[in-house]
């Protein structure tokens, strides 16, 4: 599907998101997902079903973004049982094994002498690993730059590049400030209410990092926004996406195809 076709699908373009597979690519809108995934023997297999879960009804700010995080893994296990050949990134030996040595690090972290704002910029950073380690050495790189040139395309109706401006590796900066400003707060709370304190702050930093985030794709011109958006592009420029194959580019837009085709339906 190229460019042009893509931007003739509808007049009004729909906000769309995405996530990267090990085989293939989910593309999700206001109202419905679809998968495509490349099977071992060559073939593109497509599921394609509404949310039960649909998070544009929380308009609230601060509750908004969580919403939306929300519905995003409520997809996860509808996208299973309709196409178990669906490889999550998350499911390989390599990423558990980097989250549990990343969680490890955290908590010998927060055991130093390190002031609490240092061990939570820094916990926020080792947090990173399993990402480093996800995007090394697998396809979900070259998924992550197709899912990103066929939404984008879609978009703005023209070949776009692998890198998206709403990409979630934007929330790199902001999240990574609010959760150590918000774990350096909650330390101070008494010992028996520092574990609520923690939890507490921990939502508060999604709150407010994912308002942060939709004002950065409201401003994107303004310095701030620049300087906010940085750390996440360079992450997303050099290490989460590859320039895609055109199997990966097809696989990608077969998703996007059957994402919009039921949303065109519900309209």
């Amino acid at each position: 599907m190229t460019a042009a076709t893509l931007a003739g699908m509808e007049e009004e373009k729909i906000r769309l998101g995405g996530m990267a597979l090990g085989n293939g690519v989910l593309v999700h809108g206001p109202t419905a997902w679809a998968c495509a995934v490349r099977l071992s023997d060559g073939r593109v297999k497509v599921a394609a079903e509404r949310k039960r879960f649909v998070a544009a009804r929380v308009s609230r700010p601060f509750l908004r973004g969580p919403a939306k995080l929300a519905e995003a893994f409520a997809i996860l296990p509808a996208v299973k049982r309709a196409l178990p050949e669906a490889e999550f990134p998350f499911e390989q030996p390599s990423i558990l094994a980097a989250m549990a040595a990343s969680g490890a690090a955290v908590r010998v972290l927060r055991g130093s002498r390190l002031t609490p704002a240092a061990q939570e910029l820094a916990a926020g950073l080792m947090s990173l690993a399993p990402a480093l380690v996800l995007f090394r050495g697998s396809d979900v790189a070259g998924y992550h730059g197709a899912e990103h040139i066929s939404i984008g395309s879609y978009e703005h109706g023209e070949r776009r590049a692998k890198e998206h401006e709403r990409c979630g590796s934007h929330l790199l900066g902001p999240i990574v400030a609010t959760q150590a400003a918000a774990q350096a707060l909650a330390v101070r709370a008494p010992e028996r209410y520092r574990g609520l304190a923690r939890a507490g702050g921990a939502f508060g930093a999604l709150a407010a990092s994912t308002e942060i985030f939709a004002w950065m794709v409201r401003h994107p011109e303004t310095k701030l926004a620049r300087a906010l958006a940085w750390p996440g592009h360079e992450l997303q420029h050099r290490v989460a996406t590859a320039e895609p194959t055109e199997d990966q580019v097809e696989v990608a837009e077969a998703a996007l195809r059957a994402c919009l085709e039921l949303e065109a339906d519900a309209a």
